[in-house]
């Protein structure tokens, strides 16, 4: 009897071992799962807009989006004026999983400098607000200087009419046929006024140094664009940052 004991005992104990080794090797293996996954997703540039605090960020307190106060900013002293030479043939709209994203070209002349467009995208609802009011949409316009300089002009989009521009862009991201993108100039206001500022990009890594030219006047879009819009993304948009005692510039046409 008690050498039947003793196999039995051994016998448990070489099972109890060889469970908790299959487990710690379950364990290792979906550790090392979600650590490739973690890695992949950061490799990728994934971010999710309903994780924004588990966004990876560059320290520094000029970041965007933020309020744009209209009570408290102030005159710029200089010109100013914005002067737009985009093109006109843009065949390719993509829905890069982030955005609609338009590849573009054409310079933009902000205050004399020459910036050149790289291309242009869409949040819903609108990142900037204006005395804490959000827009439904806002098109982010994204030019680089050849010193790698970042100037972003923001449109605000409003309900109303149907935007011939916008309506080409939607088709070309929804048909894959690359319907011709040829009526960019219905996505700015005739009065290029705008308020500016110094933030940051607004998705990862959110790099500062960004100047923004937000327009004061929004353009129209109507009710079934908005929509439509909102199929691909109905929240695409940071939370607004602090204003951190920057200064906000206004120019007036």
């Amino acid at each position: 009897m008690k050498k039947k004991l003793l196999i039995s005992v051994v016998f448990s104990s070489l099972l109890f071992v060889t469970a908790c080794t299959q487990q710690a090797k379950t364990e290792t293996n979906e550790s090392s799962s979600h650590t490739q996954e973690s890695a992949h997703k950061k490799t990728a540039g994934h971010f999710e807009y309903d994780e924004q605090e588990d966004w990876e960020q560059v320290a520094g307190k000029m970041q965007s989006p933020i309020d744009l106060p209209t009570a408290d900013v102030e005159k710029m002293t200089d010109a100013g004026a914005i002067e737009l030479d985009y093109s006109t043939k843009i065949s390719k709209a993509e829905n890069n999983g982030h955005s609609i994203q338009v590849t573009d070209s054409g310079t933009a002349t902000i205050n004399q400098r020459t910036f050149t467009l790289t291309q242009f995208h869409f949040h819903a609802q609108s990142e900037h607000t204006v005395d804490g009011k959000h827009y439904p949409l806002e098109a982010h316009f994204v030019n680089q200087a050849q010193d790698g300089r970042l100037a972003v002009i923001g449109v605000f989009f409003e309900e109303g009419s149907e935007n011939k521009g916008f309506q080409e862009v939607i088709d070309d991201v929804s048909d894959g046929k690359n319907t011709e993108i040829s009526n960019i100039q219905t996505m700015f206001p005739e009065n290029m006024s705008y308020y500016h500022y110094l933030g940051s990009l607004t998705t990862p890594p959110l790099t500062e140094n960004v100047e923004w030219y937000v327009l004061k006047n929004p353009v129209q879009v109507s009710k079934e664009q908005i929509k439509k819009f909102q199929e691909f993304y109905d929240h695409n948009n940071r939370e607004v940052q602090p204003l951190n005692e920057r200064v906000v510039l206004e120019h007036n046409e």
